[in-house]
Formats: C-alpha cells, structure tokens, sequence
C-alpha cells in the first residue's frame, strides 16, 4: 500500500511539474543534449533540437555518418564516440536497438547516473530477440530502467513512426507526445524540450505504464493531447 502511495504522489507531483511548464519558444535556452544512437528516430530528433537552438552531439557505431550529419545540420550540432555524447549531454537520449541497450548501460552507467536520461527504444522479438520478449513481459519502461540503473529516465518519442518525427515544429502543440516517468524533474526538463521541437507532452503515468509507448498498443500514432489523455485513462 505504501509503495502503491508512492507511487502515485511521484507521478501526480510529475504532472503538476509538466502543467506548470510553460509554452517555450524555439531557442529559448540552450540544452547541451547527447544522442546515443543517430539512426531515423535520433537523426530526426536531433535535427529538430539543433533547429531550436540546442547543443547537440550526435553518436553511433559509425562516427563518420554522424560527422556528415552534424555538417549537414551546421549550428550547434556535432559528433562524437557514444561515451563523448553521454559526457557532452546534460541530457541524453538513447534511440539504440532494444538489444542493445544492455551494452549501453554497461559502457555509459558512469556518464548517464543521475542524467536525465529519454529512452525511445522499443523492444521487437524479431528484430531483438530474447531481451525484447522479457522487456515486453516486465513492461519497456521498468526493463529499460532496469538496463540503465541510476539514470533519470523518462520514456519518450516511442509511439510515432521516425518519418513524422522532425515534423512538428511546422504546427507546434498540435500533437501530443505520450511520455512515462517516475521522476518529476526529469520529466520537467523532458517535457520542455519535447515542447521545444512542437510537440505537447501527456504524462499518462510512471514507468510501469511505459508499455503502453509502443507501436501496436492504444496510443500509437499521431494524436491531439486531449485525445491522448482519454485513452491514457482507460489503460492500467
């Protein structure tokens, strides 16, 4: 019962945090962010946040792909190793295979503990194989957790497919982002740079709800905030 109670004063202080936040015009401050794998989803985002005036590392296997889309991008983009990106970022965000997250947690614990850290990842049997299967069965957001101990993680860009992902800057808020956490200042700080790039985030809880960010589930695809919110209230 206590943890139950826990549980929910995190997550309704975390609500009242992300209300209280307001509208943020693009560039309003600068946020020096770290991306641990720049594939569609982190290319995407990143893209978005170096547009409105954030500072951002871009980092995958492959450094040279990532100096060709910090040249690409210009401003205050850059590339680096995964362990410069998650030293440079104030903020990180992990777009990496699910099967890989492991090895990020393994590689980066020391630079990520005590980060406010976005995980977009999601786990797919087909593609990931047996660490997909249990991050389904446990819910992707207490597995992720799990994978990253000691990072301030918050669960997001994980329901809208990576073509739509650099595209809501054009209507901003017209759009809601479902996100799950359990820490109310990391979702604070992730909420105002997911408004950044036009999105307007809906906490629908903690991280145990985290398995509802996926695609395939009720809250897949580009929804308004509000319709985000109804169906938010109907999952457990």
């Amino acid at each position: 019962m206590k943890q139950n109670r826990r549980a929910f004063l995190v997550v309704a202080g975390a609500a009242l945090a992300v209300n209280a936040l307001p509208l943020r015009a693009a560039g309003a401050g600068k946020t020096k962010i770290g991306i641990v794998g720049s594939g569609r989803v982190g290319s995407a985002i990143g893209a978005a946040w170096v547009k409105a005036g954030h500072e951002i590392m871009f980092s995958s296997l492959n450094i040279e792909d990532d100096k060709a889309l910090a040249a690409k991008l210009g401003g205050g983009a850059r590339a680096g190793t995964p362990r410069e990106a998650a030293a440079f970022g104030e903020v990180v965000m992990v777009s990496v295979p699910y099967r890989a997250l492991p090895d990020v947690g393994k590689d980066l614990g020391d630079l990520i503990k005590g980060k406010v850290v976005i995980d977009t990842c999601n786990p797919f049997p087909g593609r990931d194989g047996e660490i997909a299967e249990w991050a389904r069965k446990k819910g992707a957001g207490l597995a992720s957790a799990e994978l990253l101990p000691g990072a301030r993680l918050v669960r997001a860009f994980n329901a809208i497919g990576a073509a739509r992902m650099g595209s809501a800057h054009e209507e901003p808020g017209r759009v809601g982002m479902p996100i799950a956490g359990d820490d109310a200042q990391a979702i604070a700080v992730a909420s105002g740079l997911i408004r950044d790039i036009g999105y307007e985030p809906v906490l629908i809880g903690g991280l145990a709800m985290g398995k509802h960010l996926m695609p395939g589930t009720a809250l897949a695809g580009e929804r308004s905030a509000e319709e985000i919110r109804k169906i938010a209230a109907t999952l457990n």
